[in-house]
């Protein structure tokens, strides 16, 4: 095992400097001993399987009974910080203007791929909802109604449902995956001031409604909030394990259900199409990668066709264990109510697949705070501050970045299964019945562990 580790260390020391985040050709490669973390992951999502069919039916639904802390504060500041986000926004897309051509200088692509798409959404979906307080439309929505006394132009139709946000969101997905260079921080400049007009004029259009069903990063944001450990019950602030608000009103739309089914299979191809299997299916020699133009259809289509895939099993799975347990409900009703167990699974997939981002791009970041106007200025006291990455060189934080990805990895599935669970019971009445019917799906979650773990382990190519 330690000439593994001390091998694949000595493999990463000879890449290139790392790209900026995962929008473009990623730097560095965590090879997992797949003999070891893999068999023991999927060990021990078996194992949660095998312990719920024998263990009593509410050993489950009370480990996501959460605890009252105390009454929320009520300052109403969240307006006023939504204002300020709007704010830094401008700034970020005026420095992408004007500011230098290259993403590790430039701060809009670094708070965009970095700050926001690595580390809030994470924290969003670990901690919980702060996207009331860090939303960029909100407050001037809110000041917009205020000054003009004026309502909605239009009625928001409800045929439309959250469709628009499910097809704006397969565009930024499209944005992040297949774009040429989603970094430039001029091109991207005008797509984040474009999306924030857009926005701003869906809601003038159609009022607030319009962020919660045609707002494609206000409906991911919100839900990743019903994984987080912190939310509301009752009026007062409660904490409980990581998807417990998800169990509270776990029935969704249809268009948020496929949403969700979104969510997780974008992250999943987001590793598949850099794989060296997938370069060799599209024909593509990943020692001698051409660039993203040259593969833009083919992750296109990649990426469509894995979501459908996706879609199809899933639902698949759930008819089968309806119809093993003799239920009898139509397959749309069940997919609205166990989408949302997916959302542990795809938060730990971005999670895990973005650690050596954060871990590299964050320093970027942290350089770019302390010296904002590029002017010697040491805001935050860095002193002689370099960019490193001198802990992929080390066999124990090779390991600790390992065992991090697998272990988060794991505790999604791990959490989906048992979530998953308590929605069948209250479904099916009894342990026997609903272990019947979740039979397929937890197959498909052991599975999707195995796969999970497989991509960690997967050599890229870019």
């Amino acid at each position: 095992m330690r000439a593994q580790i001390a091998g694949v260390a000595l493999a990463l020391a000879c890449l290139p400097d790392p790209s900026l985040a995962h929008a473009s050709e990623q730097g560095f490669v965590l090879l997992m001993p797949t003999d070891v973390y893999t068999d023991a992951g999927v060990a021990t999502v078996a194992l949660t399987v095998a312990l719920l069919a024998i263990l009593p039916a509410w050993v489950a639904a009370r480990l996501f009974r959460p605890i009252r802390l105390a009454p929320p504060a009520r300052f109403g500041l969240h307006h006023v910080t939504s204002c300020l986000s709007t704010g830094l926004l401008a700034f970020l897309v005026w420095r992408g203007a004007v500011g230098p051509h290259d993403p590790m200088a430039n701060p809009l692509p670094l708070f965009v791929w970095v700050v926001w798409w690595v580390v809030m959404v994470a924290l969003q979906g670990l901690l919980g909802n702060h996207w009331r307080w860090t939303n960029p439309w909100t407050g001037p929505a809110a000041v917009l109604a205020r000054l003009t006394g004026s309502r909605p132009m239009m009625r928001y139709p409800s045929r439309w449902g959250h469709w628009p946000g499910v097809f704006i969101f397969l565009g930024f997905a499209a944005f992040l995956l297949a774009d040429p260079a989603p970094t430039d921080p001029h091109r991207l400049a005008w797509i984040a001031g474009g999306y924030w007009y857009l926005t701003v004029m869906g809601i003038t259009l159609f009022g607030p409604r319009w962020l919660l069903r045609g707002e494609a990063l206000s409906i991911l944001m919100r839900a990743y909030a019903r994984v987080g450990l912190l939310g509301r019950v009752r009026g007062r602030v409660a904490m409980g394990l990581w998807g417990w608000q998800g169990l509270i009103r776990p029935k969704v739309s249809t268009g948020v259900a496929v949403f969700i089914i979104l969510m997780l299979g974008v992250g999943s191809f987001d590793g598949i199409n850099e794989t060296f299997l997938w370069m060799g299916f599209i024909g593509v020699n990943p020692l001698e990668f051409p660039g993203r133009s040259a593969v833009i259809v083919q992750n296109l289509a990649g990426m469509l066709v894995a979501n459908m895939a996706l879609l199809v099993i899933f639902a698949a799975c759930l008819a089968l264990g309806d119809r093993l347990a003799g239920t009898r409900r139509p397959i749309l009703e069940a997919v609205r109510l166990f989408a949302p167990t997916l959302l542990p699974i795809a938060l730990a997939y971005h999670i895990a697949h973005y650690v050596t981002v954060f871990l590299v791009d964050g320093q970027y970041v942290l350089a770019y705070l302390t010296d904002p106007m590029n002017t010697g200025a040491d805001l935050l006291g860095l002193g002689d501050f370099h960019v490193t990455t001198g802990f992929f060189n080390t066999p124990g934080t090779v390991r600790a970045i390992w065992l991090s990805q697998a272990g988060g990895v794991v505790t999604g599935h791990v959490i989906a299964i048992l979530m998953a669970h308590v929605l069948a019971l209250r479904g099916h009445g009894n342990n026997l019945r609903a272990i019947i019917a979740q039979a397929p799906l937890a197959i498909f979650m052991i599975g999707y562990t195995f796969f999970g773990l497989w991509l960690l382990a997967s050599p890229r190519g870019v």
